[in-house]
């Protein structure tokens, strides 16, 4: 693990808020602009006319849950043609990735190929409002954007202090009407990524703090949101933690965990959150031998054991069924024979299995989508 030592640089949005009814302050915040560009879904586009904002206001809300390059494109079509003063990222994560995109790209002669990777971004000239509907990636929050490329099946990750929001919103009341199915599985991905940053090779002290609040804020708070979707403390804790886990992804990133996860979105069709909810039980019994202390301050802190790598598998499933996700990945349409085509592909994503604390084969790899068959 890092040490305290060891050099570390945090990006925030540079204004957060955070309340039920905060949407309504955005309009407040850019009164100057007369062209915003809202990035949304066609659900998400309902919540528009509370942001309040001035000017005129162009919709592109054709995102699906896994926004290809095409769908970049489109977008980026779309702003072109607008030339925005402000772009509003209006949704769950593949709305804010995109948003993050087009705030860099569309009066830019880069494209996502120049921009590909870390810290390529040339700069940004508008600005970018971010505001969450969902409690799972914490795109809000951070530099990192995924578009997946239909040709390779893979994300393409483009990370830079550039795509950094000017203004993120953590309006619990926007997370009201997300289906519990949904709030189950975006809940365990932001949990995830806290945990992977928690026991990653690259955790740093400072992260930590962060991850702890998410993960504690999770086993508090996930399973009311579940239960009561109007339920405004369980909502807003579960932003929150998704504000965190989003935090930890700049500095240090997830690990083997979303790696193996990544397949079961490019191949098989999987929303992001349910992939991973999927895999993370898997994962963590994998690493606990590993990282002992770390996987037991997460167990206890979801309400459950670790005393064996068997025992903690079996607790950490539970604690996804308890929340009604189906853990079974051959319930989702996966085939048997596919898996280790998968286990190739999530073996060969270093930049998240380098992060893992414990060394993984591709046999092993295959083995947790066995496990999870």
């Amino acid at each position: 693990m890092t040490s305290m030592t060891a050099s570390i640089t945090l990006h925030q949005p540079r204004r957060l808020i955070v309340g039920a009814g905060t949407i309504g302050d955005v309009g407040g915040l850019v009164s100057d602009a007369t062209s915003t560009l809202v990035i949304a879904t066609p659900i998400t586009a309902g919540f528009i006319e509370r942001l309040k904002l001035p000017g005129k206001i162009e919709i592109f809300d054709a995102i699906p849950g896994e926004p290809d390059v095409a769908t970049l494109e489109a977008a980026l079509t779309t702003a072109r043609r607008v030339k925005p003063q402000v772009v509003v990222g209006l949704g769950g994560g593949s709305v804010l990735d995109v948003a993050k995109l087009v705030a860099v790209l569309w009066d830019s002669e880069q494209t996502l190929a120049d921009v590909a990777g870390p810290n390529k971004v040339a700069g940004r000239n508008v600005r970018l409002i971010q505001v969450a509907t969902t409690a799972g990636t914490g795109s809000e929050a951070g530099i990192r954007s995924l578009i997946t490329d239909p040709v390779k099946g893979a994300k393409i990750a483009v990370e830079s202090p550039h795509m950094i929001a000017d203004v993120a919103v953590l309006d619990p009341q926007l997370t009201f009407t997300v289906p519990p199915a949904v709030t189950a599985a975006t809940g365990v991905d932001a949990m995830a990524h806290c945990v992977e940053a928690f026991t990653n090779k690259r955790a740093h002290p400072m992260i930590d703090g962060f991850a702890r609040m998410g993960f504690r804020l999770v086993g508090k708070y996930l399973a009311r949101a579940v239960k009561d979707g109007s339920d405004t403390e369980a909502r807003e804790g579960m932003m929150l933690a998704s504000y965190y886990g989003g935090i930890c992804l700049g500095p240090v990133n997830t690990a083997a965990g979303h790696a193996i996860a990544y397949p079961l979105g490019t191949r098989l069709g999987l929303p992001h959150g349910l992939a991973n909810a999927i895999v993370f039980p898997h994962v963590l019994a994998f690493n606990q031998p590993v990282v002992r202390d770390k996987t037991t301050e997460v167990a206890e802190a979801l309400g459950f054991g670790a005393s064996s790598p068997d025992a903690l598998l079996e607790n950490a499933c539970r604690f996804c069924t308890d929340l009604n996700i189906e853990m079974q990945l051959s319930c989702h349409g996966a085939k048997e024979d596919d898996l280790a085509g998968y286990a190739a592909e999530a073996h060969a994503n270093r930049r998240l299995m380098d992060n893992n604390p414990a060394e993984m084969s591709v046999a092993d790899v295959l083995a947790v989508y066995k496990a999870a068959y």
